[in-house]
């Protein structure tokens, strides 16, 4: 697998947040890219669904709180990350 990526949906940002959209996506994916190589490292065969939500946590603890707390991700997305480390793929 490549490495993860966040992509923000620009639909109903304001000018303000739409200037915005770019650096903060550069900041997830920095901290889910640091995210899935600390839980692909610690992997020990947990289920998908924990590594999912270890996944999650170990991202939003790499983010600022204000932005961490409105970081509500697909979780469908991440779920496949999770699933590419139960795998051992990439």
């Amino acid at each position: 697998m490549s490495e993860p990526h966040v992509t923000l949906d620009p639909r109903g940002l304001d000018p303000v947040q739409q200037k915005l959209r770019g650096p903060l996506e550069e900041q997830l994916t920095s901290a889910l890219q640091a995210a899935t190589d600390r839980v692909r490292a610690g992997y020990a065969g947990e289920p998908v669904e924990q590594v999912c939500q270890r996944l999650l946590e170990e991202t939003r603890s790499g983010l600022h709180p204000d932005i961490a707390a409105g970081f509500n991700p697909d979780m469908d997305e991440f779920c496949r990350v999770a699933v590419s480390i139960v795998r051992r793929e990439g």
